[in-house]
């Protein structure tokens, strides 16, 4: 099969493994009533398990990158598959909080981080130097796809099932399609694409090639490291209570379920909106239009929280969810080229999944103590203002040729 078609393969590969992975990944929202009222447990400590979810996958996260850099990009998804399948199984058979905490926030962490978006869009981008934007985002827009169809289905049947068989059901559909996708399609890009050569036209001078440590403390890095944590405390915080908040307010629970699914499907407009601004534009004008929004997001919902209103709070931050996802890629590839591009991208991704975490146990918390989640719609309010500041600082060279998808590989 020549490059240019089995570029296409690779993408189908990778927006499957994100669709299954991250739809598997946001059910944990849905199920977090019936899980808590289940095994008697606040929603705060269940959120605590989310936390430990983010933080033990995002310290995995430079790991897999080192793995996939300096290992197998398949073998990595593989084990991360298989790992995650497994804590899925387990998921249905807990009955404490201690085992919640083992089973989601260590066993299907550690697998998550080998199927996330860090290593597939790594995967992509060595297929698609030249147009890395938009191919990320479509690769991308399967976690979106996979929240609208995964936890739709699982709403429509949650009351039927039960959160038990619903974990059940994922890891059976996890290990029988994501793992042969993996083990007969993934591979590592062609070889012109290596480490050592730099996509960058001839009259731009190439990246000065920067150790690891460099790298980490230079000032752009920095100024993402500021950017991603915020988004990630954010989209964790509503990833996980978007569902609960929506059935305090009277919204039905069917409908509060589907919400997050329907958050999916403009998290995939969101995507690809993103990617073709960041081709043409850079990283930076994108994620500035994020946060943004979400400052006129949270603004709405402090004084509005009907069912209309709601629903149109989750449906406009489901358009910012996964905007900053591929540009991950795109902002360091522009900033450092390819080198190291699979460790650079798992630290920043550990840091947006750690903030995630704490994002997550926040709401939980602040709901706890105050009995309403208004304290940290205000907190998510001054944060989207303190993203769109650092955003704005933040300067990338644009190293990309202006050609069709998919020519770099022909």
């Amino acid at each position: 099969m020549r490059r240019a078609d089995y570029s296409w393969l690779i993408l189908a590969a990778g927006f499957a493994i994100l669709f299954f992975s991250g739809g598997s990944r946001f059910a944990f929202g849905l199920m977090l009533k019936p899980m808590s009222e289940d095994l008697g447990v606040s929603r705060s400590t269940l959120s605590l398990a989310v936390t430990m979810f983010m933080v033990v996958s995002a310290v995995a996260m430079p790991f897999v990158g080192r793995l996939v850099d300096r290992w197998s990009l398949r073998g990595t998804i593989a084990v991360g598959a298989g790992i995650g399948a497994a804590g899925l199984v387990l998921m249905g058979q807990v009955q404490s909080a201690w085992q919640v905490f083992l089973v989601y926030g260590v066993v299907y962490a550690l697998g998550n981080s080998g199927t996330s978006i860090a290593p597939v869009v790594v995967m992509v981008s060595q297929w698609f130097i030249e147009r890395r934007g938009v191919a990320t985002s479509v690769a991308v827009s399967g976690n979106a796809i996979g929240q609208l169809f995964i936890v739709a289905a699982l709403a429509s049947l949650l009351v039927a099932i039960g959160w038990r068989s619903s974990f059940t059901i994922l890891a059976v559909v996890n290990i029988a399609i994501l793992l042969p996708i993996t083990l007969l399609i993934v591979r590592p890009g062609p070889p012109h694409v290596s480490e050592s050569t730099s996509p960058t036209p001839e009259h731009e001078p190439a990246p000065q090639p920067l150790t690891l440590r460099q790298a980490l403390s230079s000032r752009p890095f920095l100024l993402l490291v500021g950017i991603y944590s915020i988004c990630g405390f954010q989209d964790f915080f509503v990833a996980t209570h978007i569902v609960a908040f929506a059935q305090d307010q009277g919204v039905g629970d069917v409908l509060a379920g589907n919400l997050l699914a329907w958050m999916g499907v403009m998290g995939l407009l969101g995507v690809l909106v993103a990617g073709v601004m960041a081709d043409a534009l850079g990283a930076s004008r994108p994620t500035a239009l994020c946060f943004l929004m979400r400052i006129g997001i949270f603004a709405l919902i402090l004084p509005l929280q009907s069912t209309p209103a709601i629903l149109a709070f989750g449906l406009l931050y489901g358009f910012t969810f996964l905007i900053t996802a591929p540009l991950t890629v795109v902002f360091l590839g522009n900033i450092y080229g390819p080198l190291r591009l699979g460790t650079l991208t798992g630290t920043i991704s550990m840091i947006h999944q750690i903030m995630g975490g704490l994002g997550a146990l926040a709401g939980g918390w602040i709901y706890d103590m105050t009995g309403s989640y208004n304290a940290a719609f205000a907190l998510m309010l001054a944060l989207s203002l303190a993203a769109t500041a650092l955003t704005l600082v933040v300067r990338e060279p644009l190293r990309q040729h202006r050609t069709p998808l998919g020519a770099a590989v022909c």
